[in-house]
């Protein structure tokens, strides 16, 4: 449309200059992928471009159209700018777009005449293309000649070819191959030769070429050919084109060779010998004639006929059938007859001279005629073979048997010959009549078929013979067997699904379909056992875990397709073998054991239980402590938990271990455990007075103290733990002006004042304090002494010093104290406490000191000084035993009333 747009709206007189047309020629191969360069339009037309002398504002751009979008633009893209053509992602298979094979093919939009002819073999391509701008205006024919590549293969146009040659075939006979291969590929890409992949010897192949450039095979008879020797050759035809690489193409090829008559009848004897009686009856075989063609079809008809030297006489006594070639007795034999006949008979062939044998026929004159043995059957009788079922009881009867002589002149008698259980008798009361019968049950299993014969003979010795053939049926008489009753089977559990386990084997005895077995699961085999009932193939359908069930045992049939149908029953065992897929097993995740401290070393802890489910070796359990085993050592057989050393409760109050089980499979599966042992407590520990530090400390109490006011206290801990740290307080021993005036709480160890202090109860005053714990079986105790100094002041520290460094004897009072245990009692559970409590301490005495200063403070502002004299302080207490105080200066305390 652009093209008769610019045609037609132009001044007239341009339209020489833009009807301008060029052609452009171009070849590529076929099967090149996109984006090849075919060629530059703007270059091979030479047409002014932007890098030209011009410039570039002067020069409008050039634009290239292809002016239709036929077959042939599907394979090329154009460049609208450059103008450069390159193949498209369209694949250009030659033989594809050039169907025809001769003269060129193109394929295009338009119809244009080439200037020059292209060559026979070309395929082109045709394109127009406009160029514009109007003053560059022009008509450009393309032509793109496809080159032919050798990408295709021969191809036979059928996989097997046929081809028949005559065995009389002379050497140098040339046969047409009709079904040449096919290349669609041109030139000497298409097929150039062919060959055998195997010629026997007497094979070749030939080509030839016609005006066309068609080749042809020719097969090539190279030597002599005999079918009657082998009447077919297989090969392969293999054409092969001129490519490079050659491709190649096959083909089976089967040489038939066709027959001729080249053979001729003939005789494996030359003469035969017969003899013949004279009393034989009419249609009585003499004799047959057969003679052998190695021809084929009509060239091996044989046709029989007697010799002209043959008498008449002879033609007619003896007949001679002409296509079987079978001579039987035509007339009766008489008195006039010769007693020798020589027949001579041609085996005659179609093209070919008679093949000849002679028979000499010798007639044996009889002057009697032999007994007669007519039988009549009671049992079925088809064509001679009476039939007969087995497990038949005895004495069945099997036929009747007449026994005469036809001239009546002699005596004839009659026996059974042969084996079998069957018996010939008379049967009374008729003369020459006689029962065959059964002796005993007749069975298949055993024999099938009987021959025997009834002979009999009259008194000249002629003897005749009556052939008798007894079939024995199959009855469903035999149940299948088994090849073993019991069938004994293993399998490792955790099996595939579907798991062939065996297959199992019956016979039966009986033919037919009464021998014809089934196999049928018994009652009690589990839903997971499968049993074929045709093979007899037994699987399972799931995984057998042997820890669930170790062993099956169920029952098996056997059944025939009789009727009724007989069956046999086996039993089937099946051990389920053991794999390591149980891991160890704790009783308990956590077991805890209870242990009294100072436990002997290597005393028995606890047992740790574990069990595997598992069997053997994979069962076999070892323990071993992971952690803690420099402490803790544990029996791998018996389990049995021990330490090695003693353990103390006051060290550590509990343990924690983890034991590991590990089984003896291969790979090895374990379990682990936590082992928690706590440590009881045993009375080890005595209290351990914390308050006051030093038996050579004293407190100051004032005379004017009221009576119930605390002095002091006494403050103690016990390592252990529950009654073994629970703390009584009790004075066991005292000394002083009057002793009886201080008392101690039994369970705060607070000691109070209990009376009021007089002017002679001023002096030194020491208690000796018992600290015991609670524990079982024997309490364990401390004793610390407390010293109270009544006065108003110290006057003469010094002086007080010296009375406690002196070892007083003090009688003491074996008094236990009487206490009720409270929740609310002091103990100490841990020795983890002890610094706390420490701290705690130090910050109480911390407090005393500061508030006993300030009473000393203001006593002294009132100016109350009291003097007693030393006798008064002194107060001898004789003890019963000897005690030894630690020696510790202490600064004066004064404890006010308040």
């Amino acid at each position: 449309h652009l093209l008769l747009f610019l045609l037609f709206i132009g001044p007239f007189n341009c339209f020489a200059s833009y009807s301008r047309a060029t052609e452009l020629f171009y070849s590529l191969n076929e099967g090149l992928p996109a984006g090849v360069l075919i060629g530059s339009l703007a270059r091979d037309l030479r047409l002014p471009t932007a890098g030209g002398q011009n410039p570039a504002s002067l020069q409008p751009p050039l634009s290239f159209t292809l002016a239709s979008h036929g077959l042939g633009g599907q394979y090329v893209q154009l460049d609208n700018r450059s103008g450069e053509l390159h193949t498209s992602a369209m694949e250009i298979d030659r033989e594809a777009l050039c169907v025809e094979s001769s003269g060129a093919t193109i394929l295009g939009g338009s119809a244009a005449v080439s200037s020059s002819s292209p060559s026979p073999e070309s395929c082109l391509l045709l394109l127009d293309v406009l160029v514009l701008p109007q003053e560059y205006f022009r008509l450009v024919k393309v032509k793109i000649a496809i080159r032919d590549v050798n990408d295709n293969a021969p191809r036979f146009p059928v996989p097997h070819i046929h081809l028949l040659v005559p065995e009389n075939a002379p050497v140098n006979t040339r046969l047409a191959i009709e079904h040449a291969a096919l290349d669609p590929d041109m030139g000497t890409n298409g097929v150039q030769t062919y060959r055998l992949q195997d010629n026997y010897g007497v094979f070749t192949l030939d080509v030839e070429e016609n005006e066309n450039g068609e080749r042809t095979p020719y097969l090539i008879v190279m030597g002599a050919l005999d079918r009657e020797t082998q009447d077919e050759y297989v090969t392969v035809i293999v054409a092969e084109d001129g490519g490079t690489p050659p491709l190649v193409g096959s083909a089976t090829l089967t040489i038939g060779i066709s027959d001729i008559n080249d053979n001729c009848p003939q005789f494996n004897d030359s003469q035969l010998n017969v003899t013949l009686y004279g009393n034989s009856s009419l249609g009585t075989h003499v004799a047959t004639v057969h003679a052998v063609d190695m021809d084929l079809g009509s060239n091996a008809q044989i046709t029989y006929s007697y010799s002209q030297k043959v008498p008449q006489p002879s033609r007619d006594l003896f007949h001679l059938n002409e296509s079987t070639g079978a001579i039987t007795l035509s007339t009766k034999v008489d008195g006039d007859t010769p007693r020798l006949h020589r027949l001579i008979i041609l085996g005659n062939g179609p093209g070919c001279i008679p093949a000849v044998i002679t028979v000499l026929v010798t007639i044996i004159k009889v002057m009697m005629r032999p007994p007669e043995v007519v039988p009549r059957f009671i049992a079925n009788e088809v064509e001679g073979v009476v039939y007969l079922k087995e497990l038949e009881p005895i004495n069945t009867p099997v036929a009747f048997f007449t026994i005469k002589d036809p001239d009546e002149k002699y005596k004839v008698s009659c026996y059974l010959d042969g084996d079998g259980p069957f018996r010939l008798s008379p049967y009374k009361p008729y003369n020459n009549e006689y029962l065959l019968e059964t002796t005993k049950p007749l069975d298949f299993e055993t024999q099938q078929l009987y021959e025997i014969s009834v002979v009999a003979w009259n008194s000249e010795g002629f003897h005749v013979k009556k052939v008798v053939k007894i079939q024995v049926l199959d009855d469903n008489d035999n149940s299948p067997v088994f090849s073993e009753q019991l069938i004994e089977l293993s399998i490792e559990e955790n099996n595939v699904p579907n798991a062939f386990l065996t297959k199992l084997h019956a016979t039966d005895a009986d033919s037919g379909e009464r021998g014809q077995v089934s196999y049928f699961l018994g009652p009690d085999a589990p839903s997971y056992f499968a049993l074929d009932k045709t093979t007899g193939v037994l699987t399972v359908s799931t995984q057998l875990d042997r820890e669930e069930k170790e062993k099956y045992r169920y029952t098996v049939k056997a059944v025939d397709s009789g009727f009724p149908p007989r069956e046999s029953i086996a039993t089937v065992t099946i051990t389920v073998l053991d794999k390591n897929d149980n891991s160890p097993r704790f009783i308990n995740k956590d077991f805890s054991f209870f242990v009294p401290e100072n436990f002997p070393g290597f005393g028995e802890i606890g047992v740790i239980s574990v069990t595997d489910a598992d069997a053997g070796q994979n069962g076999w359990v070892a323990l071993s402590v992971l952690n803690g085993s420099d402490i803790f050592v544990i029996d791998t057989g018996k389990g049995v938990l021990r330490a090695k050393v003693s353990l103390d409760r006051e060290q550590q109050s509990s343990y924690v271990l983890w034991i590991e089980a590990v089984d003896g499979g291969d790979p090895a599966l374990s379990s682990t455990a936590k082992i928690t042992i706590l440590l009881l407590d045993i009375n080890d520990n005595p209290p351990l007075v914390l308050f006051p530090q030093s038996n050579m400390s004293y407190l100051l109490v004032l005379p004017s103290t009221l009576p119930g006011s605390p002095i002091t206290e006494v403050y103690a801990v016990d390592k252990d733990t529950g009654m073994n740290a629970v703390i009584a307080y009790s004075i066991i021993g005292r000394r002083g002006p009057r002793p009886e005036s201080f008392r101690i709480d039994p369970k705060t160890g607070n000691i109070t004042l209990e009376e009021s202090l007089m002017q002679n109860d001023y002096g030194l005053y020491r208690l000796l304090v018992k600290v015991s714990d609670h524990g079982y079986p024997e309490p364990l105790h401390s004793t610390v002494m407390v010293n109270l100094f009544v006065n108003d002041t110290v006057s003469n520290e010094s002086y007080i010093e010296s009375l406690l460094r002196k070892e007083p004897d003090i009688s003491v009072e074996e008094k236990q104290p009487q206490i009720s245990i409270e929740p609310t009692h002091k103990k100490m559970e841990s020795a983890s406490c002890m610094p706390t409590l420490v701290a705690l301490s130090i910050i109480s005495l911390s407090s005393i000191a500061l508030v006993t200063g300030m009473g000393i403070y203001i006593c002294l502002r009132k100016g109350k000084k009291h003097h007693r004299a030393d006798e008064n302080l002194e107060v001898q207490i004789p003890l019963n035993g000897r005690i030894n105080l630690h020696m510790l200066e202490k600064k004066p305390v004064e404890i006010s009333n308040i």
